[in-house]
């Protein structure tokens, strides 16, 4: 591998007698890692089903890293019920520094593509609410989608500037995660085109960018609450020293643990996290939510629905949107909610089209199959055909919306007609 010079003279500074490990460890091909999303299925129970070997991390319970014979894993049926996320194995170690419970407040400040955020939303386990951010509109329709496929059901995915956001939430949450965009020296080993980005300059100019993220940040910590850094490269420009300023200038911050990995020391590529705390004081009030009841003639057709083909009613207040989208708002939303430019607000449960309900791919999602009346697994060559968006045959005596399921997890919708499954997943999932 070929790497700049000025970085490899820089590495050689940082790491001293350990450069050579280091550099050995870039010659070997990376490993990949993926994260048991335990809000739907405990670690050890998706260990039992695991169509490929595993092996653990150290980083995370919930974390593991795979063999060689595990190809075309993105398209297996588990990964499309949400079970798992691929995720770099020493990428799984911010959000669990950041010590998340349920009932927790948490925000991802820079979320795309969703896997810290995913991770949050399982630590949280349904309870409390998680607010992820991406600047990018189009990298927060990804990070809208990777939550919906992990099942999370009280998360707001919004697209802000960091600011904005601190403005409208400021002093709201009990924990926040800030993984910086970077320089990505950690990642030199999975993307060449970090290599060829590099420079010192580039460098520079990262830390200066994540100083003013973190500042923002900052000022979303509720008092007492916690703040987790990270980045993907190993410039003290950007990790230890951004650290510093920042507890220079917010005084009512203290620095906890720091962690560091290398491609030599750890399982994976390069991560650098720092946890620190704001200090105890008096914390801000946040009213909430105040929803809008659901018009008439929808409230019918989403409690006929409810009644027809769930078992219970799904969690969150039903919210009609002017598209036509219905919304089930987390319980937990605070009325500043309205402040935020959002994607997404809870599940997206239904459409109400013409008078009728159209279940949500995100309804779907986000329940086990005893949530559904209806829950129909399918084989691996039917579910073959209703990825690829094709009708199935069914029992003639089926009918309604049933929640495809494969082996016994829901992977999408489909309406049982005349012995037939029309199929309803969305179109932009079909191949």
């Amino acid at each position: 591998m070929q790497l700049p010079a000025a970085f490899e003279a820089r590495m050689k500074t940082l790491l001293g007698a350990e450069y050579p490990a280091y550099r050995r460890a870039m010659e070997e091909p990376p490993r990949r890692g993926l994260r048991v999303n335990t809000q739907k299925i405990a670690a050890a129970d998706f260990l039992r089903i695991a169509p490929f070997a595993l092996a653990p991390t150290g980083l995370a319970e919930e974390g593991f890293l795979l063999g060689e014979d595990a190809p075309g894993i993105g398209a297996h049926p588990l990964h499309r019920a949400g079970l798992f996320y691929m995720q770099e194995p020493t990428a799984m170690a911010p959000a669990r520094l950041l010590g998340v419970k349920p009932g927790m407040r948490a925000l991802d400040l820079c979320a795309a593509p969703g896997g810290k955020a995913g991770q949050l939303a399982a630590y949280l386990g349904g309870k409390g609410l998680l607010v992820a951010n991406e600047v990018i509109p189009s990298r927060a329709a990804l990070l809208q989608g990777t939550l919906e496929r992990l099942g999370a059901r009280n998360a707001l995915v919004c697209s802000m500037q960091p600011d904005a956001l601190a403005n409208a939430l400021e002093g709201y949450f009990d924990a926040v995660l800030v993984d910086a965009p970077c320089s990505g020296e950690g990642m030199f080993r999975k993307e060449p085109q970090a290599i060829r980005d590099w420079s010192v300059a580039h460098v520079q100019a990262c830390a200066a960018r994540q100083a003013g993220i973190l500042n923002a940040a900052a000022r979303a910590v509720r008092p007492g609450g916690r703040l987790v850094y990270s980045t993907c490269t190993f410039a003290p420009e950007e990790d230890e020293e951004t650290v510093a300023a920042f507890l220079a200038r917010h005084p009512a911050f203290t620095l906890l643990k720091t962690e560091r990995y290398y491609p030599h020391t750890g399982p994976g590529e390069g991560h650098f996290a720092a946890l620190l705390c704001r200090a105890e004081d008096k914390a801000p009030e946040f009213p909430p939510a105040q929803t809008r009841p659901l018009p008439a003639d929808a409230r019918r057709a989403w409690e006929t629905f409810v009644q027809e083909t769930l078992t219970a009613p799904p969690e969150g207040a039903p919210m009609l949107l002017p598209d036509g989208r219905i919304m089930l708002l987390p319980e937990e939303t605070p009325a500043a909610y309205e402040k935020l430019f959002l994607k997404c607000a809870g599940v997206h449960a239904a459409d109400y089209r013409n008078g009728r309900i159209v279940p949500g791919h995100a309804l779907a999602l986000a329940y086990p199959a005893a949530m559904f009346q209806r829950p129909l697994s399918l084989s691996d060559a039917e579910l073959a055909e209703y990825f690829q968006g094709n009708t199935v045959p069914v029992p003639a005596d089926a009918a309604g919306f049933c929640a495809v399921c494969a082996q016994g997890f829901p992977v999408g919708w489909g309406k049982a007609v005349s012995g037939t499954l029309k199929n309803h997943l969305p179109k932009g999932l079909r191949k």
